[in-house]
């Protein structure tokens, strides 16, 4: 199994991710050969050898008809009629594109469209890319999204993102650094400190980083295949405009341990309510599980045991929790290995919209899947049914890139009649 490991010391862009897959080995011309079924208007992508503060890798150029199309600072560098979420859809779906990276193409898409549609208070079908609708960003994520199908990559790790700071001139004028659509498509993911000013981190690059991302951290015994680096157009002053793309390989056969710890303690005078809120907090701050048994104590008391599974350098904050949200005066510890299904995480497309899913894999075959909850809960709402019908559409849905099931078919065709 290959894993995509993204560093973006200098931030991220479309580009950026694309040059940094190419210099990991994609042939870009086969790239521009494939994006041809697109129809869109005549380009030339160009690569080429780069090099900035003693690093080497490439970049990718963009060239509409005979006028060279060059990348300013920001994102709005792009002159070009926008085109509606709708419509970028339609040319996708209408390629000839392999079906997953048409599936991929659209869900980072839209992925950008709810970003701006929570921005401007539209429908996400109603939205227009001004700057993403231009050519050039439609080259960046569908040839972003074919070279990750190229190399054959499962599962992507993305570490924190320096997000710069400033201005940036937008469509719809200045705006701070980070963009309103790049703050929404980042919110929950970690920050790696700025020394630089202007924007680091575009929509397109935020988009691709955050709709591939399904691993927090690379499994151990991962082996280095190779590394790319992909270098933007700007120049920074304290470090290159580059996003570092590690391609790693693990073995789905082998085994999946993993070293951790429990941390345990009886209690039989604190109440329900705060045993509740002690979870809640241990859960915050990087426990890999909390649970609650209960138990019989001395004087016939029934009380109850509290055990937390976490990894070994979150323990010290753990600890520090119990003690000040319990009435406990110790706490026991002990060391555990876990064997553990190899996961990942796929975005599926059910009747009543897009949920994630969990995937476990045993010994190289898919073995279990677990619908992420709070989609399944969101889109019973939107649609009116049970929560129950979402789960079961999700578990039962093919992934990315397999044909759909007649029994779906006939139950899309129902929830667009309930629809209407």
């Amino acid at each position: 199994m290959k894993i995509l490991h993204f560093q973006g010391i200098g931030g991220a862009s479309g580009d950026m991710m694309l040059a940094a897959l190419v210099d990991l080995g994609v042939d870009a011309r086969k790239i521009q050969h494939q994006l041809a079924t697109l129809h869109l208007a005549p380009f030339k992508l160009l690569a080429r050898t780069f090099g900035s503060h003693g690093l080497h890798g490439a970049q990718i150029e963009v060239k509409l008809s005979a006028i060279s199309h060059q990348r300013s600072a920001g994102h709005t560098e792009h002159r070009h009629h926008g085109r509606s979420f709708r419509a970028i859809r339609r040319l996708i779906e209408c390629s000839r594109l392999p079906e997953v990276v048409r599936v991929e193409s659209v869900a980072v898409f839209q992925k950008l469209a709810e970003a701006e549609a929570k921005m401007h208070a539209v429908p996400v079908d109603d939205v227009h890319f001004h700057e993403i609708g231009a050519v050039d960003s439609i080259v960046d994520i569908v040839g972003a999204c074919l070279a990750k199908h190229e190399l054959g990559v499962v599962q992507v790790v993305v570490d924190p993102l320096p997000l710069g700071s400033g201005t940036v001139h937008c469509a719809h004028g200045v705006y701070p650094v980070p963009a309103p659509a790049t703050l929404e498509l980042l919110r929950d993911f970690p920050i790696a400190p700025n020394d630089e000013s202007g924007e680091l981190v575009t929509p397109t690059g935020a988009a691709l980083l955050m709709a591939w991302r399904n691993l927090d951290r690379a499994p151990a015994g991962c082996r280095i295949i190779k590394s790319g680096h992909g270098f933007g157009h700007r120049q920074l002053e304290h470090r290159p405009n580059l996003l570092r793309a590690i391609l790693l390989e693990t073995n789905q056969a082998a085994t999946v341990t993993d070293e951790g710890h429990v941390l345990e303690c009886n209690l039989d005078d604190t109440t329900p309510e705060l045993i509740g809120a002690l979870t809640t907090q241990l859960l915050a701050a990087g426990a890999l599980d909390v649970w609650s048994t209960a138990i019989q104590m001395k004087k016939q008391r029934p009380g109850v045991l509290l055990s937390v599974l976490c990894h070994v350098p979150e323990k010290p904050v753990l600890l520090d929790l119990i003690f000040r949200g319990s009435t406990t005066f110790g706490v026991r510890e002990y060391a555990v290995q876990r064997t553990l299904l190899a996961r990942r995480l796929e975005t599926v497309t059910t009747p009543f919209g897009a949920v994630r899913v969990k995937i476990g894999a045993w010994r190289g075959s898919d073995v279990t899947r677990a619908p992420e909850m709070d989609d399944c809960i969101a889109l019973a709402q939107k649609n009116d049914v049970s929560v129950r019908a979402v789960y079961e559409a999700a578990c039962r849905f093919p992934s990315l890139g397999k044909k759909k099931q007649p029994i779906f078919q006939g139950l899309e065709k129902r929830v667009r009649r309930k629809a209407k």
